[in-house]
């Protein structure tokens, strides 16, 4: 245990530290020098105490910081801890001043695993819209981990309707889901496609359990659909980035269109979902619809949601 009033050393997580008996981890002792050596006390907060014989933090300030005992630090900086917890981890990165990236490399080479995401909850940014608003013949737009709506050009208008990711339209989940919703109904491979959204929303909700809108949303299409249901209850898991999918349009008929999912990388974890021609015909429906809409291209051509 860390010392009065510090934290248990090596909890926080599902795995506890091993004590001195664990594999060395030479990448981590390494890391954690380097880190230490590029602070001063007044970089912490600390007092200076005059000259250092070391460039860099003590071990003892770095073990103060983090609020556990000197001998655990020592054997953590030597890469003798086995597994540290993940509440201890994040104590370290704090007292060292660990930037995202840094904290991620600290995780991997610590516990052979990503820290967990953190949700930064953030509108959609000027640059992402111009990307959106640059993009006048191709439906695009922006979900965040809830799969709600963010943003969406009107060319995605011309394809899934007006009413997308507004209203009860705003989450594409739901819309998916929902016996009356007509996206429901332009589905031609539903059931692959509603499969695939259930494994994105629990993929989603082990990153954010405790999130109260995801959480809402799980509860209102377990009781929605039975569909949904008994695939959330057999843990179906089951993502994609990119693939194809085949949809019926009220105009245009029936059409096989391609989509990519890229993902931001700044925390807010908003996903641009581009839609694409997979053939011929495909491209001169997608090409047609935008202009039959209202003649769209250039700017003016986002509408987000909120804004």
């Amino acid at each position: 245990m860390a010392e009065s009033g510090g934290r248990p050393e090596g909890g926080g997580g599902s795995r506890r530290s091993t004590g001195g008996g664990g594999p060395r981890r030479p990448e981590l002792a390494r890391f954690l020098r380097a880190m230490r050596g590029r602070l001063g006390p007044a970089d912490v907060g600390l007092p200076d105490e005059g000259r250092r014989r070391t460039p860099g933090l003590r071990r003892q300030e770095v073990a103060q910081l983090a609020a556990v005992s000197i001998d655990w630090y020592i054997r953590l900086e030597q890469g003798r801890v086995g597994v540290p917890g993940t509440a201890v981890l994040d104590a370290v990165a704090d007292a060292l001043r660990l930037s995202p990236a840094e904290r991620r490399h600290l995780y991997l080479v610590a516990r052979g695993e990503a820290p967990p995401v953190a949700y930064a909850p953030a509108p959609v940014t000027a640059s992402l819209r111009m990307l959106l608003d640059g993009m006048p013949l191709w439906p695009a737009y922006v979900l965040d981990f809830r799969m709600d709506v963010l943003a969406r050009n009107s060319a995605a208008l011309a394809l899934f309707g007006d009413d997308f990711g507004t209203g009860d339209a705003v989450n594409t989940a739901w819309l998916i889901f929902a016996p009356d919703s007509p996206l429901r109904a332009a589905q031609l491979d539903w059931a692959r496609v509603a499969r695939e959204t259930v494994g994105n929303l629990r993929a989603n909700h082990a990153r954010h359990p405790g999130d109260p809108r995801l959480t809402a949303l799980v509860a209102e299409l377990h009781a929605l659909s039975p569909e949904f249901a008994a695939w959330w209850d057999d843990h179906t898991v089951r993502t994609r980035a990119h693939g194809t999918k085949r949809l019926r349009h009220p105009t245009a008929g029936e059409l096989t269109v391609g989509y990519d999912v890229l993902a931001t990388c700044d925390g807010s974890e908003q996903y641009l979902v581009a839609v694409t021609p997979a053939d011929a015909a495909a491209e001169r429906a997608l090409r047609r619809l935008p202009a039959e809409r209202g003649g769209l291209s250039g700017a003016g051509n986002v509408h987000a949601i909120g804004a």
